[in-house]
């Protein structure tokens, strides 16, 4: 696993092989952040089962301002903040060991608020849904915000996340991504 493209680009990540793990693979992530295109630049994001980080170690690269991660493995955890460190973006990072459900209630008590948000939940069904249903519910978004969210393939998720609007889906091999957004886009952050 490396960091696909950015300030960044091409330096490896340190990950684990272990049940459950699952990283975004690269062809999935360039996919993803290609299709984000500029929104990346500057934005705050929170990356939900978080796994190695990948996701918000390459928008960082790409230029987003800070990433919040969000694991309940300590060894999830304690791989993200050396991958952070080693590609000098200890400062930028927040490392959250915990429960993903109770970590979004305490960010928005924390007044957080993102303009990205990607959910990697495990391939359990219904667990990306309800993950999220959860984000909608609390609301941890700026104006504007995108809510991404990976599933396996024939997994659907719909488009009835009030207040959140379906934007799109996309299948890449056995990944789905849907896209999801909350108000208007916003044009400066």
């Amino acid at each position: 696993m490396r960091i696909i493209s950015g300030e960044r680009r091409g330096r490896r990540l340190v990950h684990w092989k272990a049940e459950g793990i699952r990283p975004l693979r690269d062809r999935v992530r360039t996919a993803l952040f290609d299709s984000l295109g500029d929104f990346v630049v500057g934005a705050e994001v929170l990356d939900l089962f978080a796994g190695t980080g990948a996701v918000g170690l390459e928008a960082l690269s790409r230029g987003a301002k800070r990433a919040t991660f969000v694991d309940s493995s300590p060894e999830a955890i304690r791989i993200i903040r050396e991958n952070a460190a080693n590609l000098g973006y200890a400062e930028q990072t927040e490392t959250i060991k915990g429960d993903v459900f109770k970590a979004v209630k305490n960010l928005v008590r924390r007044g957080r608020r993102f303009d990205l948000v990607f959910i990697g939940a495990p391939y359990e069904p219904g667990l990306a849904a309800e993950a999220l249903r959860a984000v909608a519910e609390a609301l941890p978004l700026r104006p504007g915000a995108l809510v991404v969210v990976e599933t396996f393939h024939k997994e659907e998720l719909g488009d009835s996340f009030p207040p959140l609007s379906f934007q799109d889906s996309r299948v890449y091999g056995e990944t789905r991504l849907t896209f999801f957004r909350f108000g208007p886009a916003e044009k400066n952050r």
